[in-house]
């Protein structure tokens, strides 16, 4: 069906209008539409794509993974993504360990699925994070993972339960403690802008929303935040710090509208008095995800983090220190800066194809998902012309053309 010249202006004010979206971030308030939908990666060439794995038999249809295996004649590391979403949205099938070469470079990649606050309040997810991570290690020899080079990593409500696992290694009370044939412990983690204190986040100055009832931190603990106090200690992954606890790479940014820096500061500073090894890492002069956390000084940085942690590879200069804690910061993009401030000059024109990525594309997998997009499935259907269930590059500017031709 031809998208008509209406659709397309709808389009434009709800899908491309800077001003109307301007303080919206997918990651944290998005509702899912849409079943995990398989997805292959490139670059995947010689690597073993298992999908749906499921880690609880008989369990919640969110209870799976996706497991992503390159050729080896030894067992291999294995870095575990944990998705965002607002612990109310998001799956597994958009991971970028598997999508940015981490298998191609010698890592097995796990993404893991959990229940979702709509489904289950906290802790459901932190416990299906470590039952994931047990399964792992009962099945290692199958697929040919080294059990003692487990790493994690997620970004925003991903980052939060990644954080959780590193500091819950030693607690039975989310299962797979310790004593537990099949522990849930890593050797590594990597949080992206993840909450930590609920109660510090929802007091600081222009988050106070996130106390209502209906906020995703609310709904994740099963009350409003102000009104939990034990719910809000339960959840925060500082309460569990201990001096054993695996090294962290901390990354937020400082102009983060959805998650308050101080929420990683606050972990940096925890793990920096137990003395764990950790680094907090800032970038000065972007958001709440998006392509600043995949230029390339990030990507080394990571890359480096999980070669040092799982492969025993230190660079010349190691990403964390044995014992110590530091602080780093760089800035974004200039350029990718630059184009977005030009975007937002003009509030009624449609956004180029770029700041529609940066700013919707909550996964960054270079596609707005159905379940990214604000504008309706009907309207989501007339735009996705293949029906694949995402909204391409292509696609976007073959509908800006009909807008253009149709005079708007």
């Amino acid at each position: 069906m031809t998208p008509r010249p209406a659709d397309l202006t709808l389009t434009a004010v709800l899908l491309f209008g800077a001003t109307v979206f301007a303080n919206t971030t997918l990651a944290q308030n998005r509702a899912e539409t849409s079943p995990n939908r398989p997805r292959t990666p490139r670059g995947l060439d010689g690597v073993s794509v298992s999908r749906d794995l499921a880690y609880n038999e008989n369990g919640h249809d969110r209870q799976r993974l996706d497991l992503y295996v390159p050729e080896s004649s030894e067992p291999l590391p294995l870095i575990i993504w944990i998705h965002g979403g607002g612990w109310q949205a998001g799956n597994k099938a958009s991971c970028p360990p598997a999508r940015n070469g981490f298998a191609e470079r010698g890592y097995a990649v796990a993404s893991i699925g959990y229940r979702l606050s709509g489904q289950a309040t906290f802790p459901a997810q932190i416990e299906d994070c470590k039952a994931a991570i047990s399964w792992l290690r009962q099945n290692a020899q199958k697929f040919n993972l080294d059990v003692e080079r487990f790493g994690v990593w997620g970004s925003s409500a991903g980052g939060h339960l990644a954080a959780m696992v590193g500091t819950t290694g030693e607690v039975s009370e989310f299962g797979s403690g310790p004593s537990s044939p099949f522990p849930s412990h890593v050797r590594a983690v990597c949080d992206f802008y993840g909450p930590t204190d609920f109660h510090a986040f929802v007091t600081e100055p222009g988050y106070e929303s996130h106390a209502a009832k209906r906020s995703p931190e609310s709904k994740l603990i099963g009350g409003p935040v102000l009104e939990s106090p034990e719910e809000v200690k339960k959840v925060n992954p500082i309460t569990y710090v201990t001096d054993d606890d695996p090294p962290f790479l901390i990354v937020h940014c400082d102009q983060d509208k959805t998650v308050p820096i101080n929420q990683s500061e606050l972990l940096f500073e925890a793990l920096q008095n137990a003395d764990v090894s950790v680094r907090f890492h800032t970038i000065h002069g972007a958001g709440h995800g998006g392509p600043a956390f995949s230029e390339p000084d990030i990507a080394q940085m990571v890359e480096n983090f999980f070669d040092q942690q799982l492969k025993d590879t230190a660079a010349e200069n190691p990403v964390v220190q044995p014992g110590t804690a530091k602080r780093t910061e760089s800035n974004a993009s200039a350029s990718r800066q630059a184009r977005r401030t030009n975007n937002r000059s003009t509030p009624n024109a449609p956004l180029s194809w770029d700041a529609i990525t940066d700013r919707f594309d909550a996964n960054d997998d270079g596609k707005i998902a159905k379940e990214e997009f604000r504008g309706g499935p009907n309207l989501f259907q007339r735009i996705d012309r293949n029906r694949d269930g995402f909204i391409t590059q292509k696609e976007h500017e073959s509908a800006m053309e009909i807008l253009r031709r149709a005079g708007r």
